[in-house]
């Protein structure tokens, strides 16, 4: 469906009509719909019994007509994804990638596009109310935009990161430049706490912020390599002046608990540690949850010796002073990159005739823990357990890792090449077994280090177990939703060359545990799943594949694919999620996660899709669908599609 126009009266109300967020929870205003992350909407029209008879709505294309700028933001984008890291593998794409999860309040739509513009829809109609064009060379954030309500003084405002490193705000209802806001609506991020001394490089922010009260609290994306850089510290802003309230650092400075986690000398001017995902809040408590990552470099920590806080945890911070209430360390001196940036969600867990406000974690290493909320404490025992030391020169690993004991881990943790190999297309396990052999790989269990001069099998790798799409939550059913990959990698420590800032890096091969030319996982299927967990009990309730193998005999092709984004869960017992690279967009029975729903959309939902209630009181579920992400799915789209029972 063509992108369509207001009529200039419709364009005219839109600017006099504020917004007005609804009272029933039938919008979705931040990313989490809700500040605690659930992502759990009340309404219940579309159900099990109808849900086969959802069909696209209206199509929204991102993609504004060709300008003469559109070559020089395509080479801007390429600079931007070497400097993050992000795979260059696929050839340039008329299309950009997307992995924006839209936010809806009183009908209108607001995202952030690959396109240098964040836009305002009508969420009924999928007409186009204003757009903004972002000024300079870093798109806005990659995941999203944030809302704020306003209060009787001063109209709501929609606020967003870009993606070399500015806090921007702008007037919800017209998409001006907010005044009084920064400089012209602008808060510079690169302050000179923040670079340390050290050069620019890469800072930016790729997932939108988080709005508490009247601040609007920023986490980063920083460099993974080298050691030193921009700190990953997160910030609180006046969400009225853009002024600065607090700073709470992520790698802690003399004198601040958890300094001694690290060896003299290996904290200044650490880079990395940063929330690069989504937070959550316990809104009436005041309490700001905190999933961040792995410090850098992230493959070798013998710059770094000790558990490294607070690296590859969940923090707990007062949200109006950014004061550290408690942490939970989940993977201590992280050397997988096992960042902890899904969302935290809150959980009301039954226990012993109790119910005990909870936070419900998960990460890349495919682990799934409940917390007390308030504490910190484990609600389901969690254990430490013993694990591989390094072979690395000058490495210290943590001689044990924490694991929940009634919650089995939601990945494969082990790998066997005598019995684990894939078969599921012709010459796919005797290429993958000659490729292990040719290379002498070395292969074992979750939390194996990276092998010194031998290329090592890491599963889960570095997309996960879950990755930033978190969870979703239905309190009704005492259930969390987590989808996860199978995605494993191969890599090796080696010398570095002489001048290198660390004694190591990368060896080659360095890839995917995979075929390159098909896609498909060398260990045996599944490659990614949906599992529900009992969060009463940790046990699992059910886990299904997520997605299939288009290029595999038929037979074979419930093998569950790769996947980045996540799911939302509805009032009437139905998990919505795209997220897998086959470009699906499903629908699952929350209760026995049995799929009874699936369409085949142009391009992979790298993204997480919301739900709403429309001006015509039906009940829409929209997701974008552009392709791309780390996984390199072919990026063939612009389109958010938004899907809605027949009238």
């Amino acid at each position: 469906m063509m992108r369509r126009s207001l009529s200039f009266a419709a364009l005219l109300a839109a600017a006099v009509a504020m917004p007005a967020l609804a009272a029933d929870g039938t919008d979705w205003p931040t990313y989490g719909h809700d500040k605690g992350g659930a992502r759990f909407t009340p309404l219940g029209e579309i159900t099990p019994a109808n849900v086969a008879k959802l069909a696209p709505a209206w199509t929204y294309h991102m993609k504004p007509a060709a300008t003469a700028g559109e070559q020089a933001q395509g080479a801007g984008e390429a600079q931007q994804r070497a400097a993050e890291g992000v795979g260059m593998r696929r050839p340039r794409s008329r299309f950009s990638q997307s992995e924006t999860t839209p936010i809806v309040v009183g009908n209108v739509m607001y995202l952030s596009t690959p396109y240098s513009r964040v836009v305002a829809i009508d969420a009924t109609t999928g007409a186009e109310i204003w757009s903004r064009e972002i000024p300079g060379p870093g798109q806005p954030s990659l995941r999203g935009v944030e809302y704020w309500p306003g209060d009787a003084k001063m109209g709501a405002r929609i606020l967003f990161g870009t993606r070399d490193g500015r806090l921007v705000a702008l007037d919800a209802k017209t998409g001006a430049f907010a005044e009084g806001f920064g400089a012209s609506g602008i808060v510079e991020l690169k302050t000179p706490e923040i670079l340390q001394g050290q050069p620019a490089g890469y800072y930016g922010m790729s997932s939108p912020p988080f709005v508490w009260r009247d601040l609007v609290i920023t986490g980063s994306a920083t460099p993974e390599f080298p050691a030193k850089g921009p700190a990953g510290d997160i910030r609180a802003w006046d969400v009225r002046t853009g002024k600065l309230v607090w700073t709470f650092h992520t790698v802690p400075r003399a004198g601040e608990p958890g300094f001694d986690t690290w060896e003299p000398g290996s904290a200044e001017r650490r880079t990395g540690v940063n929330n690069w995902g989504f937070m959550t809040a316990d809104a009436a408590r005041g309490i700001l949850y905190l999933p961040l990552g792995a410090p850098s470099f992230d493959r070798y920590g013998g710059d770094r010796k000790g558990d490294n806080l607070y690296g590859t945890s969940v923090v707990a911070l007062d949200a109006a002073t950014g004061k550290l209430k408690w942490h939970f360390q989940i993977v201590h001196h992280d050397i997988w990159d096992g960042d902890a940036e899904a969302a935290p969600a809150l959980l009301e867990v039954k226990k012993g005739g109790k119910t005990i406000p909870a936070v419900g974690v998960v990460s890349k290493s495919g682990l799934f823990f409940v917390l007390d909320r308030l504490t910190g404490k484990p609600i389901l025992p969690v254990e430490e357990r013993p694990v591989p030391p390094s072979d690395v020169p000058g490495e210290k690993t943590s001689p044990t890792q924490p694991f929940p004991v009634a919650t089995p881990p939601l990945v494969r943790t082990h790998f066997d090449p005598k019995t684990d190999i894939a078969d599921v297309a012709p010459g796919l396990k005797d290429w993958c077994a000659k490729w292990i052999a040719d290379n002498n790989m070395k292969s074992g269990d979750i939390y194996m280090p990276v092998a010194f001069n031998r290329t090592t099998i890491s599963l889960p790798g570095l997309q996960g177990g879950a990755n930033w799409g978190g969870m979703s939550y239905s309190a009704q059913l005492g259930l969390v939703f987590v989808n996860t990959n199978e995605l494993g990698q191969v890599t090796s420590l080696v010398p570095a060359a002489a001048g290198s800032p660390l004694p190591y890096e990368r060896g080659a091969p360095s890839a995917r545990f995979s075929q390159p030319d098909t896609k498909l996982m060398c260990q045996a299927p599944p490659w990614g799943q949906l599992s529900a967990i009992d969060i009463n009990t940790g046990k699992i309730a059910w886990h299904v594949p997520l997605g299939v193998s288009d290029n595999v005999p038929a037979e074979n092709a419930k093998t569950g694919r790769p996947n980045i984004g996540g799911s939302i869960v509805t009032a009437s017992g139905l998990v919505f999620i795209g997220a897998s690279d086959d470009a699906r967009f499903r629908a699952f029975d929350a209760k026995t996660g049995k799929e009874v729903w699936t369409v085949k959309l142009d391009a992979s939902a790298h993204a997480t899709p919301v739900s709403y209630r429309g001006a015509d009181g039906r009940q829409y579920v929209t997701v974008v669908a552009t392709g791309g992400s780390f996984l390199d799915s072919p990026i063939n789209s612009d389109a958010v599609v938004a899907f809605a029972l027949p009238k």
